[in-house]
């Protein structure tokens, strides 16, 4: 039918291909994430657990498939359910079939995955869970190889970009001087929650080469964004801009999949004809199918109201002088407002947490090992490694730690599990100083960590120049029967 070739945007193929496989990806990473990490840090004898949680949160108004039950069975349940899932769309074989079959398979993705996040407390506090279920719900509209892509979704998916991308940009502007003198990247790579294994090197850039970074993220997030939604090649070449200023941000450090989505999302604003030309490789025309039916044609209508519908909150936000940062404005986790960053801290305190086997501990250091970290910093001859977009939530917790209060409840169970010598919580680590044996006593000590220069790093191979601060905790023992009381050397 002629007059719904204005729905049909045939020259986006490659977009919805991107779309749809790379979003899957992500979804399988985070549940790969959540089933090798939830049970021991939310699971039945997690740090926080959910059960607990539930018995105190009954009318827990978001939605969750563990509202009447959770048990750590049903968790990988959840979590086996959402990779097979998330497999058979990144090789694509939903989309073979009929328009409803990858809107059910996303679907299906959207709301186990949010089952998770809503029960996940502050281990899943982080904005990449919301950006993942939105970007999940909106691409299950894209349809499949029988119909051509949609043109309203793709639309409402370069408005979650721009929502990204210039909601972080406006974060920055009314946060934190640096960003407006220019001197937050001075800090940035050095502070940043996990570092990668290139960060000192761009911390040890020229400090104009700094001020070059943030004037390029100002313009990559508070100009380039408004060109996503101008024609072609315009438009193309925003969506370039903000997927190379994000493959910075993803060789210089480790921020789980927020980089990720953002650089899958950006395609849906890159055309066949432009992806052709920059890569011959990629087909110029795509096999679709020749009409839009017309009850898909009122399915994703009435999905695009909806979601307009719901922009009108996050649309005032942007521009509100108390803009808010990475909420949702709606129990189902759509539409929501973004941003990181607004601020850039210009010290890193690393909380530090040893055992010792002594019988009454003492401040000599030898009796004292340090436990290992899979991503923070700790050794500080050891070379960051990239995690992204793996997340380890432990790690990143850790890091807000100095900047809240190390005395948070899931802290202090955490040193609990250490006495105990807990294998899942052990798993969570690099390293077990005790090798599997239970500690008499732990601590928790702050230190002030700084990257090592080219002339302190040839000099002695450490990585990390840092000097001790205080006792943050400790030293602290459990009862003698091992229950969850402490005891603290007075």
């Amino acid at each position: 039918m002629e007059w719904l070739s204005w729905f049909d945007a045939r020259d986006y193929e490659f977009a919805r291909q991107v779309l749809q496989r790379g979003t899957a990806a992500l979804y399988l990473v985070a549940f790969l994430s959540t089933m090798n990490q939830f049970p021991a840090l939310l699971g039945e004898r997690g740090l926080l657990p959910v059960p607990a949680f539930l018995d105190m949160a009954r009318r827990l108004a978001r939605p969750t498939l563990f509202r009447w039950h959770y048990s750590d069975a049903l968790l990988k349940s959840v979590c086996w359910t959402g990779i097979i899932v998330a497999a058979l769309l990144v090789i694509g074989l939903p989309q073979t079939g009929p328009p409803w079959l990858p809107m059910l398979a996303f679907l299906i993705l959207w709301f186990l995955y949010m089952s998770i996040v809503n029960v996940g407390q502050t281990f899943y506090g982080f904005g990449w869970e919301i950006l993942l279920l939105e970007a999940g719900f909106t691409v299950a509209f894209l349809g499949s190889d029988q119909t051509p892509p949609p043109t309203t979704i793709l639309i409402l998916i370069v408005w979650l970009v721009f929502r990204l991308e210039f909601g972080a940009g406006m974060i920055k502007i009314r946060g934190g001087r640096e960003w407006r003198d220019m001197t937050a990247m001075f800090y940035h790579h050095e502070t940043q929650p996990m570092p990668g294994p290139l960060s000192r090197q761009a911390h040890l850039l020229p400090r104009p080469l700094h001020k070059v970074e943030v004037a390029g993220n100002h313009f990559a997030q508070l100009v380039v964004p408004f060109f996503l939604f101008a024609p072609q090649p315009l438009a193309g070449i925003a969506a370039g801009i903000i997927i190379l200023t994000q493959l910075w941000l993803v060789g210089t450090g480790n921020f789980a999949w927020l980089n990720w989505v953002a650089i899958v999302l950006a395609f849906a604003a890159v055309s066949d004809p432009l992806a052709h030309a920059v890569f011959p490789f990629i087909p110029l025309e795509w096999h679709q199918g020749a009409n839009t039916p017309v009850w898909w044609l009122a399915v994703v209508v009435l999905v695009t109201v909806v979601l307009l519908v719901l922009s009108y909150r996050p649309l005032l936000n942007l521009f509100s002088s108390r803009q808010l940062m990475n909420a949702s404005f709606n129990r189902w986790r759509l539409v929501n407002a973004y941003g990181a960053f607004g601020t850039v801290t210009r010290q890193r305190i690393e909380i530090v947490v040893e055992g010792t086997l002594a019988e009454e501990p003492d401040a000599a250091d030898e009796h004292w090992l340090e436990y290992g970290f899979k991503g923070k910093p700790g050794d500080v001859r050891r070379l960051p490694r990239q995690w992204a977009p793996y997340h380890l939530r432990l790690d990143w917790l850790m890091w807000f730690l100095p900047l809240r209060t190390v005395h948070e409840d899931w802290f202090y169970a955490f040193l609990d599990k250490l006495l105990e010598a807990d294998k899942p919580t052990l798993g969570l680590l690099r390293h077990d100083p005790f090798d599997g044996e239970r500690p008499r006593w732990v601590r928790a000590r702050s230190y002030l960590y700084r990257f090592a220069s080219r002339a302190e790093f040839r000099g002695n191979g450490e990585r990390w120049v840092r000097v001790l601060l205080s006792d943050a905790i400790g030293p602290v023992q459990l009862s003698p029967r091992l229950n969850p009381k402490r005891r603290f050397l007075s």
